[in-house]
């Protein structure tokens, strides 16, 4: 197989689309509003994506809850954003925790239900005054050890409920001054701040078997390239000062962050130390493109995916009728404080 994750256009495979999985061997299948009309067809999607692969590939979603949530109504709930299980955790510590793995867990229970096994949540990025709402009240607090507990909670729901998470947006997203969807952000921050802010965040995190990179440039470490293709964040701070061991994925590579073509944009990636290259759009040109510049998945690389694969565990019981009332009277009437401490 080979170390990049497509998209697809729409609810049901093309034919096209189907000899493209056939002959290209993405490692896994991300999945957005446009592919949902409902649960049933969903699931046939899913499945005809793994019979085309064969095997059990990842197939992963955006579920974090609030503004990002591929899936809702009325099929599915929707769930708060992340600063309200921040807010709640003002109020108590312990009952912030268990709110913020009680969702997640019923976010599992949804997403398992229909064959997705890979949530790409919860985020540790830690906003500032001034930034760009893009993260907003996706953010779970902060100061980095709330954001920390709070995404370390996520993340231990998910792989409650047998889905596994990814941990982004390393090495943090929260002080960008732009949508790196459409343009690419610069932070000016010493490495100083950052070590003692941004990126410790993500250290009590770095056990987590996926992660995703920033579209952003840290230009006191380097000036040039977005941490997603430079050798000097992803070695030095995503690996080394942060410590993350597991696989680490781009972000969508099709953002109007990166520049150059989709070819390059794909290569300079893996070649920063990215294992796998996220393509989101699902138009066929730029999957081509992307799926002949992504490599085949061995080494390192191979290893990791193979390793995170390896850490899903069946889900543990759950009553969702139960829980699912009781996660919703829990969360009545919190209001959810965007980059509150």
């Amino acid at each position: 197989m080979r170390a990049f994750i497509t998209g697809v256009a729409g609810p049901a495979l093309t034919g096209q689309e189907r000899q493209f999985l056939k002959d290209s061997e993405p490692w896994g299948l991300i999945v957005f509003k446009r592919n949902v009309a409902d649960p049933q067809s969903l699931r046939r999607l899913i499945d005809e994506f793994r019979g085309i692969v064969g095997r059990q590939a990842p197939v992963l979603i955006d579920q974090e809850g609030g503004r990002v949530q591929r899936l809702g109504p009325p099929y599915w709930p929707s769930y708060p954003p992340g600063a309200a299980y921040g807010a709640l955790y003002d109020r108590n510590r312990e009952t912030g925790l268990a709110a913020a793995r009680l969702g997640a867990r019923l976010i599992a229970a949804d997403l398992a239900a229909i064959g997705i096994d890979v949530d790409c949540a919860p985020i540790a990025d830690v906003p500032v005054p001034g930034a760009d709402p893009i993260i907003g009240d996706r953010a779970y607090g902060a100061t980095p050890e709330k954001v920390a507990a709070i995404a370390g909670a996520f993340a231990a729901g998910l792989m409650d409920g047998g889905v596994l998470p990814v941990l982004k947006h390393i090495p943090g997203h929260g002080r960008a001054t732009a949508d790196s969807h459409e343009r690419l952000p610069v932070v000016g921050t010493d490495r100083a701040a950052l070590e003692l802010t941004d990126f410790a965040a993500f250290r009590p995190l770095a056990g987590l078997p996926l992660g995703m990179t920033a579209h952003v440039v840290f230009s006191a470490i380097d000036p040039v390239a977005p941490a997603t293709t430079s050798v000097t964040i992803v070695q030095d701070v995503i690996r080394d000062s942060i410590g993350f061991s597991g696989l680490l994925m781009s972000d969508d590579v099709s953002m109007a962050a990166l520049s150059g073509s989709l070819v390059e944009r794909a290569k300079a990636a893996i070649a920063a130390g990215c294992d796998m290259i996220l393509h989101c759009n699902g138009k066929m040109d730029e999957m081509v493109a992307v799926a002949a510049a992504a490599p085949q998945l061995a080494g390192d690389a191979g290893r990791r995916a193979a390793a995170a694969l390896d850490s899903r565990r069946p889900a543990g019981p759950i009553d969702v009728a139960m829980r699912r009332a009781e996660f919703f009277k829990l969360m009545a009437g919190v209001e959810p404080v965007a980059g509150s401490a």
